[in-house]
Order: structure tokens, then C-alpha cells, then sequence
């Protein structure tokens, strides 16, 4: 194995140093890329998708769970599979207790075209709770790039994540990730870094985005995830 040099503290000390000022640089490139992605303009839904989960059907603002954001999963699982995707099946094991994501006012859902009757079992099996629903009845994977046709026009999943807000009954589309886009995902924070709203600190650019709940600033808002009140 191509182990790392063994050096003196003094040596060690001296490349984390260097190593500190790459971090903090991408760091402030982290941050203003989400800036970036929080201007993003956004386009309104007027299409209707039904979706089928355990209290039978739904539509997306359903989905928000009274919530003014959600954050979906297209997790693959096509009709014809027995199981989920392995894949997918990783980055849903990373996906911690929601809790956090709500109280920032942000819903979490996966969504598969397999039928519901398919994906209960499988959630059961993996010891899930997070909310998980089927697409079957609607074209939603497909409009937002999550199931594409290949040359020979057969349906082909890709892993994706899709972000939205509504206000009112107005549901807007803002953000879409895919592939290798998806990487770093999987924490209550990256998640929050993909949505409209952000993380709701004091310090995110744009301004004026982190009492958009009528609640105390994002790091506030933090508690042990059994005393959050709802």
C-alpha cells in the first residue's frame, strides 16, 4: 500500500498548515457556489402527480407534509426489480434522523416508480422510517431526469435528487442533482445546502432567508432530535 510519509510532528505540523489553507479556500468556494445555488431561478409546477404511499394516494404538495420546502430522493426502484438499488440503498442508510431537516421547515421523501405494494416490503427489510412513495401512476421520474430512455427507448434509472418550495398552493421546482452530483450528499446540512432556503444562518448569502420560518436562526434551532416539538 501506498502508505503516507512518516514524518516529525514539527514536519506534520507544518503540512496540515499548508493543507488548512487549501481547506479553508475550498471552504469559501463551498460557500459561494451555494450562494450561487440558492439564486437559482425557479419554475412553477402545474402539472399534477399522483403518487401512492401508506395512506393511499397523494399528490406532491402532499409530499411537504405542511412543510415550506421537501427534498426528494429518486431512489431507484423500477417496476420490474425485486429490490431497491444498492446504491441507493447506501445513501439512504447515510440519511439521519429527520428531525433536523424539519425543523428548518424542509421535508425529506423517496420516490420510486416501483409500486407501493414493492416498496413497503424492502423498506421493512432495511429498517427504514423515512417517508417513501411510488411514482407509478405519474410520469414525475421522468420530468425531472430521474428515468431516461436509452437508444432503444427503454426506461433507465439514474440516481437524482430534486428540490422544491411551494408557497400557497404553489409548488416551484428549484434545484435537481444526478450522478457523481450526489457524492457529497447525505447529511442534514448538505441537504439543506441544496435547498432555496439554505441553512437559515445569519452569515448565508443571499440575506434576509434565515427567519424566513418566524423561528431562531439556523444553529438556534438545534436540539437533541427527541426534543424538537414539531
Amino acid at each position: 500500500m501506498g502508505l503516507p510519509k512518516v514524518v516529525t510532528r514539527e514536519e506534520w505540523r507544518a503540512a496540515r498548515e499548508e493543507l488548512l489553507a487549501l481547506e479553508k479556500a475550498a471552504t469559501r468556494a463551498r460557500d459561494a457556489l451555494n450562494t450561487r445555488r440558492r439564486e437559482l431561478p425557479m419554475v412553477e409546477i402545474d402539472k399534477l402527480y399522483v403518487f401512492e404511499g401508506p395512506d393511499g394516494k397523494a399528490e406532491l404538495l402532499d409530499l411537504f407534509e405542511g412543510r415550506p420546502q421537501l427534498v426528494v430522493y429518486h431512489f431507484m426502484f423500477a417496476p420490474e426489480w425485486d429490490a431497491g438499488c444498492r446504491s441507493c440503498s447506501g445513501f439512504l442508510d447515510q440519511i439521519g434522523h429527520l428531525a433536523h431537516l424539519r425543523a428548518r421547515g424542509t421535508a425529506f421523501a423517496a420516490v420510486s416508480r416501483a409500486p407501493f405494494t414493492k416498496i413497503l416490503p424492502f423498506k421493512a427489510r432495511m429498517g427504514w422510517t423515512v417517508p417513501w412513495y411510488s411514482s407509478n401512476l405519474s410520469e414525475f421520474n421522468q420530468d425531472f431526469g430521474a428515468t431516461l430512455r436509452d437508444e432503444h427507448g427503454q426506461l433507465q434509472e439514474r440516481p437524482a435528487l430534486s428540490c422544491f418550495l411551494h408557497e400557497g398552493e404553489r409548488i416551484f421546482h428549484t434545484y435537481s442533482a444526478f450522478d457523481r452530483g450526489l457524492d457529497s450528499i447525505g447529511f442534514t446540512t448538505n441537504l439543506l445546502d441544496l435547498t432555496a432556503l439554505g441553512r437559515q444562518e445569519e452569515w448565508e448569502k443571499p440575506e434576509g432567508r434565515a427567519s424566513s420560518l418566524g423561528a431562531p436562526a439556523g444553529s438556534a434551532r438545534v436540539r437533541y432530535h427527541d426534543e424538537y416539538v414539531d
